[in-house]
């Protein structure tokens, strides 16, 4: 009776062990929540890579990071916090607006375009109309302009020459 007791008590303690470890498994976050936040963090350690698709150890340590923080409860913004603590604002897939010089960076590439938009319609519109003719009227209504009439002029003295 006492080894039935002891197995029975040994089963029933395996038995919690390993329902805990189940429920604690339930808790930790899956990839795509890590994924979520690791992608607007860029990896402090290679240049233009997000941390969800870089290969190097140091970005699947900093995964697991992530994902132990989410198990903690921290949010988004505190586990991207903690990144930039650790690493600067370089870390950030987007540079925060809280600087007046991430602010220019936001506002001068829209004026610039705009006004490249702008310089192209007027310059587009002014090659397509065309220019006014500066001419002077002579006597009949007609235009002609001052070399016309120097030409016509001594064209008629010519010809009342050979008249």
């Amino acid at each position: 009776m006492k080894k039935f007791l002891y197995t029975f008590t040994f089963i029933v303690l395996l038995g919690i062990l390993f329902t805990g470890a189940a429920l604690a498994q339930d808790n930790l976050p899956t990839d795509d929540e890590v994924n979520k936040v690791a992608h607007d963090l860029y990896c402090p350690v290679c240049q233009n890579t997000p941390l969800d698709v870089c290969p190097t150890d140091a970005c699947k340590d900093w995964r697991e990071q992530i994902r132990g923080m989410l198990a903690e409860g921290k949010t988004e913004a505190q586990i991207q916090q903690y990144f930039v603590d650790q690493f600067g604002d370089r870390v950030l897939a987007a540079p925060p607006l809280t600087t007046k010089f991430n602010l220019i960076i936001y506002i001068i590439p829209p004026l610039i375009i705009l006004a490249g938009a702008i310089i192209l319609f007027r310059s587009l519109k002014e090659w397509t109309t065309p220019k006014a003719a500066t001419a002077s009227s002579s006597e009949d209504g007609t235009e002609a302009s001052p070399l016309k009439d120097d030409y016509l002029a001594r064209f008629e003295e010519e010809a009342k020459k050979q008249k």
